[in-house]
């Protein structure tokens, strides 16, 4: 039986950088009725707080939910309040070194941007994202970007040799994220599987970056079973076979 969901956010339970519509705000405080439930994505907290939090019943099911902003970098429990229980924040020379990298990168591979929505590259403490055409880039503009993530494949393999030892992953419709070295969604999984006292047989991921270099890939390299979803329409339908399945497990 398994005990822990693990969702990515952005393209997986929302559109990038969009609310959880209702429907998947009701699927997911019915999962939380039945199994602990995890949201791992690149977003920093204050993203949390408003596409998945403000949209959730406040109640007493928020116990059951782990959230860990920055791929696995921060991590939040409910106990009543929101408490953080660790970050992994970069030190000054590193955040210098890291952007410093990330505009050379993007020069190189010479993919001009005409119209930005905001900053390109945002210093999020635990980790360091670019996003193509600025933070609040609308996502009509974002979608027709880099629908085959060919662009940013592009700018990584420019970037891995600038910054060896960092992980450098794909993620959202325009994003690339940074974190230290070995800190990535498998460093999530881990911290949940100690935190919970979860096996990793015992979780499920579902995430829309599954390919290698996807920042979703590493959850499935740390052993878990993995489904790959290719937007909320389809994470609805997989979070209904699951707690379809949960519910079987819990006769009344």
């Amino acid at each position: 039986m398994k005990k822990l969901i693990v969702f990515d956010l952005d393209g997986t339970l929302a559109e990038s950088k969009s609310a959880l519509d209702a429907e998947m705000a009701a699927r997911l405080h019915d999962l939380l009725g039945l199994v602990k439930v995890a949201v791992i994505s690149g977003g920093d907290w204050p993203q949390f707080e408003e596409q998945v939090l403000s949209h959730l019943p406040q109640d007493n099911r928020l116990v059951n939910l782990s959230l860990l902003p920055t791929c696995g970098t921060k991590f939040f429990q409910y106990t009543g309040e929101w408490k953080k229980l660790y970050s992994e924040d970069f030190t000054a020379d590193e955040r210098q070194r890291i952007i410093t990298s990330l505009r050379k990168a993007v020069e190189v591979a010479g993919f001009k941007v005409e119209k930005f929505w905001g900053e390109a590259i945002e210093d999020r403490g635990s980790q360091i994202t670019y996003s193509a055409l600025g933070q609040q880039a609308p996502l009509e503009e974002k979608d027709k970007w880099d629908p085959d993530f060919a662009k940013r494949k592009k700018i990584k393999a420019i970037l891995d040799p600038l910054i060896p030892g960092f992980s450098v992953r794909l993620g959202g419709a325009t994003s690339i994220d940074v974190t230290k070295p070995g800190i990535d969604k498998a460093y999530g999984i881990r911290k949940l599987r100690d935190l919970l006292n979860i096996s990793l047989k015992e979780m499920i991921y579902v995430g829309d970056a599954l390919f290698v270099g996807g920042n979703d890939y590493p959850a499935e390299e740390a052993g878990v079973v993995s489904i790959s979803v290719r937007g909320p329409s389809e994470t609805k339908c997989v979070t209904e076979a699951i707690i379809a399945c949960l519910d079987g497990d819990h006769p009344t």
